[in-house]
């Protein structure tokens, strides 16, 4: 008799998953930004929620939950239901580095399930604009003599990363100030409180063009088509200095594959828009062809960075906040 009852059970919770999956979306999906307003995360997922909402048939809420380098609104998702109206974008820092200098109470590679890998953005070696360097040389031999103050998305994160191996690269001493967000800290960096930044292309080129910061190199080994003025670092003197952010869209664990599937889908579908490409180009933004945006192909890669990374990250001892 209790066995039968447990039959029952199961398939009673199979039937609503599947039932779940078939009608889903059913009402709007909310899309976590696990960093404050404003910074290159959360302009990439502002920029993707309406194309994504059209292709789902539901609007797609931005909720901004910052805080601990991004574990927080990382967190917030992998505790959500298992349902596909609570995902995750995140990127390179929040979902490979905090696991090399956090204590996560979620499991960065078990605990969720992989949408879509999506645009990532090189950086770009900026500074305020009263910093008389003109060129990435001069600007290492201001910084030899001046301990710049570098704004930074929190420890561990891409700006902070790439800052530690700046300061190994060249032989400066920087002094990282971490904020909520890369947002509030290019704001800081536009009214002169800060020195330098390591910043996502997509976040620092509309500052850049209107005059209010200075671009010394961008991190890759091809000038940017929308800024072709802009050296690479390699032509700046900073031979292969290459980073490159990346981002992606993750679930809780257990969410069905078909819920799975039809976000896959509409992701596809959105990246597909020629003006959002154009969008995402003007911004420096690279897109992913289309064999690595499947849930697999977002899983091996990540598995692969984390395999990469952590090993640099821990040597470099860093600590969470």
């Amino acid at each position: 008799m209790k066995k039968r009852l447990s039959i029952a059970i199961v398939a009673t919770i199979a039937g609503a998953f599947c039932a779940l999956a078939e009608d889903y979306p059913t009402r709007p999906v909310t899309l976590v930004v696990p960093f404050a307003a404003g910074g290159p995360t959360d302009s990439l997922a502002r920029t993707l929620a309406q194309p994504l909402g059209a292709a789902l048939g539901q609007s797609v809420v931005i909720e901004n939950v910052a805080g601990a380098g991004g574990s927080v609104g990382v967190g917030r998702v992998a505790h959500a239901a298992p349902d596909g109206y609570t995902v995750s974008v995140g990127n390179w820092s929040t979902h490979v580095v905090n696991g090399a200098i956090y204590a996560l109470p979620y499991d960065l590679l078990n605990d969720f399930e992989p949408i879509a890998l999506l645009p990532g953005s090189p950086q770009l070696i900026v500074a305020r604009k009263t910093i008389p360097a003109t060129s990435l040389g001069e600007l290492i031999a201001w910084l030899k003599t001046n301990k710049a103050s570098v704004g930074t998305a929190g420890v561990g994160s891409a700006g902070h990363v790439s800052g530690l191996f700046f300061e190994n690269a060249t032989g400066v001493q920087l002094s990282f100030v971490p904020y909520r967000g890369a947002g509030p800290a290019m704001q800081d960096l536009v009214a002169g409180h800060l020195d330098v930044m390591f910043d996502q292309s997509s976040n620092s080129l509309p500052h850049v063009r209107s005059g209010a910061i200075k671009a010394y190199a961008v991190t890759k080994t091809g000038r940017l088509a929308s800024a072709p003025d802009i050296p690479t670092v390699d032509e700046a003197g900073l031979a292969k200095f290459y980073v490159s952010v990346w981002h992606g869209l993750w679930a809780p664990r257990g969410t069905p594959v078909d819920v799975i599937t039809k976000l896959n889908t509409a992701v596809a579908k959105a990246l597909a828009d020629p003006a959002l490409q154009r969008r995402f180009a003007e911004l420096g933004t690279d897109v992913p062809p289309p064999e690595q945006r499947t849930p697999s192909a977002l899983a091996s890669f990540q598995k692969a960075e984390v395999e990469k990374w952590w090993p640099i990250v821990k040597a470099a001892k860093l600590k969470g906040e």
